[in-house]
């Protein structure tokens, strides 16, 4: 999105590949010296690395550690600690950043013109462009602001009665948790408890603790894509077959999967689904992303009234009042990240950087892994513990003795450190990190 002085107005551009993504921040000119001059160093970098990388299979690649050097100069890392929390929120990259910087400053020179007569014009092409990342219909994508505000809007939205119950794990998110609670609390809904032992390598188990909980009553059935303390994959797809055939409806938080690993909303077969781009997409803190299947948006009350001749129209569910739309549309730079890096790339760097940690400490005495090493049953995060003492503990002392920020996790039946490693940690980060575990499990 490029800001016209002389039109006054915004110029869109759908990027197809890596080179005018790179061009597109200063790389494309009238001759090769001024793409020199002009183009950041970083971005040279990385595009050479790109075009020297494109006939290496990405799980090749993954290991290649000069290559995804590159990727990691493309962000803006504090040098004094390392980042293993990116399951909390993660950094964008610098373009990204750039961008909403960029929207910002075109935006307080008069908000009431800028932000809503040109800023907000790039709202529809960015739904498109994650429509088309998403692999549905653009009219079936909102914007919101994170997972919790997406899939809330379909717990409060959802019509039901008392009586009428909904499958949930005691694993799931506790925001999710609570808004179904208030739905008990005020309506006399029934909430059915799956109480799930994880990890688990056996997706028979899985798909049978939710279908043995459903009943000629339930309506809804809440899948966590990945159980974020942990990074369990659920096979979200088997369940929401079984549920359909009992005309269940199907709600997925997808927080933690969209962008970390490669897959396509209408794949997984269900009606709703809601993301945080903050996490894996890179894209600025505040954005994220709700899925409606297009037949089910008329059904649906948006959490904030809409006109009822909006009633079928996905844009219902964005009458949010005034809110930051320099943000809102950079995500369309993180998306142009995405592709130009690649989906398949990324996740295989994503699972073999946690992979690479776990075996480097799976075999020291006390300490122990609650993360499967298969990509069937995880991907990024993974989570560790150590006998006989607590998480917050070995939270602290990560973070004390080499800062290290990760997060302790204290949850139902599961208890650990999480660590969520990015596309720019390094496996020198990671030495650090086993270091770490190594010399707190012999304290």
């Amino acid at each position: 999105m490029q800001y016209s002085l002389l039109t006054g107005s915004y110029k869109f551009k759908q990027m197809s590949n890596r080179r005018s993504f790179l061009h597109k921040m200063g790389v494309l000119s009238a001759s090769a010296l001024t793409v020199n001059l002009l183009q950041p160093a970083w971005s040279r970098d990385l595009h050479t690395a790109l075009d020297n990388a494109a006939s290496i299979a990405p799980s090749d690649l993954a290991s290649d550690e000069d290559f995804w050097h590159y990727v990691q100069q493309s962000y803006t890392i504090a040098p004094n600690f390392i980042n293993l929390n990116n399951g909390g929120v993660a950094p964008a990259p610098k373009p990204v950043a750039d961008a909403m910087k960029t929207n910002y400053d075109i935006s307080n020179q008069a908000p009431s013109y800028f932000m809503w007569r040109v800023v907000d014009q790039g709202r529809e092409p960015l739904r498109k462009s994650l429509a088309q990342l998403a692999g549905c219909d653009a009219e079936e994508i909102a914007l919101h602001r994170n997972a919790s505000e997406a899939l809330e809007t379909v717990i409060f939205g959802i019509e039901l009665k008392a009586g009428d119950e909904v499958v949930l794990t005691k694993q799931d998110y506790p925001n999710m948790i609570g808004a179904w609670k208030q739905r008990e609390r005020r309506e006399g809904i029934k909430l059915v408890w799956i109480d799930l032992e994880l990890p688990s390598e056996d997706e028979n188990y899985l798909v049978k603790k939710y279908t043995d909980a459903f009943t000629a009553k339930t309506k809804v059935v809440q899948v966590t894509h990945m159980i974020n303390w942990i990074g369990q994959k659920m096979p979200v797809r088997k369940i929401a077959d079984a549920a359909k055939k009992m005309n269940i409806d199907v709600l997925v938080d997808g927080a933690h999967t969209f962008a970390q690993f490669e897959f396509l909303i209408p794949d997984l077969n269900c009606d709703y689904f809601g993301t945080s781009l903050h996490k894996w997409l890179g894209a600025p803190i505040g954005t994220g992303l709700l899925y409606v299947r297009k037949e089910k948006i008329k059904s649906i009350w948006p959490l904030f009234g809409a006109s009822d001749k909006e009633d079928d129209n996905i844009r219902k569910f964005e009458h949010l009042g005034t809110r930051p739309f320099f943000i809102e549309e950079a995500i369309d730079k993180a998306i142009d990240f995405y592709d130009m890096i690649g989906a398949k790339r990324k996740e295989e760097r994503l699972l073999y950087l946690k992979n690479y940690w776990m075996n480097k400490v799976k075999d020291i005495p006390k300490v122990k892994l609650h993360t499967s090493f298969k990509k069937e049953f995880g991907c990024a995060i993974g989570l560790v513990s150590v006998e006989g003492k607590k998480p917050s503990e070995l939270d602290s002392f990560l973070w004390d003795n080499y800062k290290i920020h990760a997060v302790g996790i204290v949850w139902e039946n599961i208890s650990g450190v999480r660590i969520t490693p990015n596309v720019y940690t390094s496996t020198k980060n990671l030495d650090r990190l086993v270091e770490a575990i190594t010399a707190f499990a012999k304290s």
